[in-house]
């Protein structure tokens, strides 16, 4: 049996070789994270490989305390790394008495898809999606079309650093092929394009570059291929379609091709990002503004599930009122719309990030980056004659920042979150105002989201996946507007916290 987990071994040791090491703060909220390490570093690993095993002896040991069938998929990302950490996985995971289905390199929504396809309970995807190069993760799930939420990664965090492991006889290890050509034809079938689209697929050189050119061009399109050649060094940047390099670089290549649109997906092809046909960066709640304007057409009465980063202009959307639709603002992550959708029997879930969820008849109800970009182009066919700046420029104008990330420690960041959701909420029992505007509402669901009289708002959030906050603004008058209110409101308020760093990107 092994020993239960170290929070800290020295690398390059003895030790490093004979203990596990699982850095308590990679459990997150609704999957797990680990700075696993690349030549070159001198930022200490958070996991190694006997970790790993750990990791997959805990979750066997979860899924039989569970009572699930146990039966599992597993697959892996285009990390150099990933392989062998999914490996690792694997001979935990049969120690644990689970037979493990491995369907080798894999988008997270191609294990999802698996399950289904396959008639598997439970998956466990290798992949630090979006993260830097050097991290690594695992996104579980015992409940298809469900990942695990912060009770199950609870539970999962006590067995594995307390070392509860169950062994149990029977594992067992199966290879499963062809399972990504399933899967891209899977995808491929939701739309034919009836009249030509010109799509730049950017993939930023990680996992996605092995199933969305394919996928893409048997829906119709033209495909011209932005850096989709695999590559784990990510020579350009990180395959990150809420990045501004990336978008800028989908709309570099938009004008250089004269394309119909740009669909950018991150490392494990569970998020598409959006450029349209004149370079315009749509940023994701607003294409699902868009999407659900046409999908509420087809479906009156539809309920759409919208995370609290997303614009407010769903709250006040003509076309949505005139189709009956209603709009829930959810908290965000993958694991948490995924599960609000399907507890509300949506037609599907939008969040900024860029993860899009579609239920039946649509999709399945996990996030698929290629569900989402089939969604977007059958859109545009189903509005012949018009561009994807046409349907954009339809929208009610506000102004939203990037999201920006502030770093903060894991240990840190809640409580200072905790503390200004406080802050807030006094503010507006006090009738104090931001920027001359009194506070209509202050959401706690996730965060504090913080709106003014005039639709206007501000996020301040702990980031789920990674050591930061999460910051995101929204003005209903201008840019400059927009800019202020970070500038002069959420910025300074975060200042006042020493454990508040440097920003990812800044307005």
């Amino acid at each position: 049996m092994l020993p239960a987990p170290r929070a800290s071994v020295a690398a390059n040791s003895a030790a490093f070789e004979t203990l596990p090491l699982v850095k308590p703060t990679g459990f997150r909220e609704y999957d797990a994270r680990w700075w696993f390490g690349i030549p070159g570093s001198v930022k200490p690993p958070e996991l190694n490989a006997l970790g790993v095993q750990a990791l997959g002896l805990g979750l066997g040991t979860l899924i039989r305390e569970m009572g699930v069938e146990p039966k599992i998929v597993v697959g892996h990302d285009f990390r150099f790394y990933s392989q062998s950490i999914k490996q690792a996985l694997t001979l935990g995971l049969m120690q644990a008495g689970m037979e493990v289905h491995d369907i080798g390199l894999a988008l997270s929504p191609t294990a999802y898809f698996a399950q289904f396809a396959l008639d598997i309970p439970c998956v466990a995807m290798v992949t630090a999606s979006h993260n830097e190069n050097g991290w690594t993760g695992v996104k579980m799930g015992a409940n298809r079309p469900l990942t695990f939420g912060p009770e199950e990664m609870g539970r999962l965090k006590e067995i594995v650093l307390g070392g509860a492991f169950k062994e149990h006889a029977g594992g067992a290890y199966k290879r499963v092929e062809g399972l990504g050509e399933r899967y891209i034809a899977d995808v491929a079938q939701r739309v034919k394009l009836t009249r030509p689209l010109k799509v730049i697929a950017a993939c930023g050189n990680g996992t996605a570059g092995a199933f969305a050119p394919e996928a893409l061009r048997r829906m119709g399109a033209e495909v011209i291929e932005l850096h989709c050649g695999l590559d784990w060094t990510f020579p350009h940047y990180n395959a990150n379609p809420e990045d501004a390099e990336m978008l800028h670089d989908m709309a570099a290549a938009v004008k250089a091709h004269g394309a119909d649109a740009a669909l950018g997906f991150d490392g494990d092809g569970d998020r598409c990002g959006v450029v349209d046909d004149e370079g315009e960066e749509i940023f994701a709640d607003k294409v699902g503004l868009m999407l659900a304007r046409d999908l509420s057409a087809q479906h009156p009465n539809a309920t759409f599930v919208v995370d609290v980063k997303s614009t407010g202009l769903y709250a006040i959307d003509p076309v949505l009122q005139a189709n009956g639709a209603k709009v829930d603002y959810w908290k965000t992550g993958h694991s948490y719309i995924k599960r609000r959708t399907t507890e509300l029997s949506a037609l599907a879930g939008f969040e900024k990030s860029g993860h899009f969820f579609f239920r039946p008849p649509l999709g399945l109800g996990y996030d698929d980056g290629l569900v989402a970009a089939a969604a977007v182009l059958a859109m545009l066919d189903r509005n012949p004659g018009k561009t994807l700046s046409d349907l954009r420029k339809a929208l009610a104008k506000s102004y939203t920042s990037l999201t920006m990330s502030p770093h903060c420690d894991d240990e840190k960041k809640y409580a200072i979150v905790d503390a200004v959701v406080a802050d807030y909420k006094r503010l507006a029992g006090e009738g104090g105002k931001i920027l001359g505007r009194a506070i209509r509402d202050v959401n706690t669901v996730n965060g504090a989201r913080v709106t003014l009289t005039d639709g206007s708002w501000v996020l301040v959030r702990a980031s789920s996946n990674k050591p930061e906050l999460v910051v995101v603004v929204e003005s209903m008058t201008s840019n400059d507007d927009m800019r202020a209110l970070f500038r002069d409101e959420v910025k300074p308020r975060l200042a006042r916290y020493p454990d508040v760093g440097a920003y990812n990107q800044e307005i």
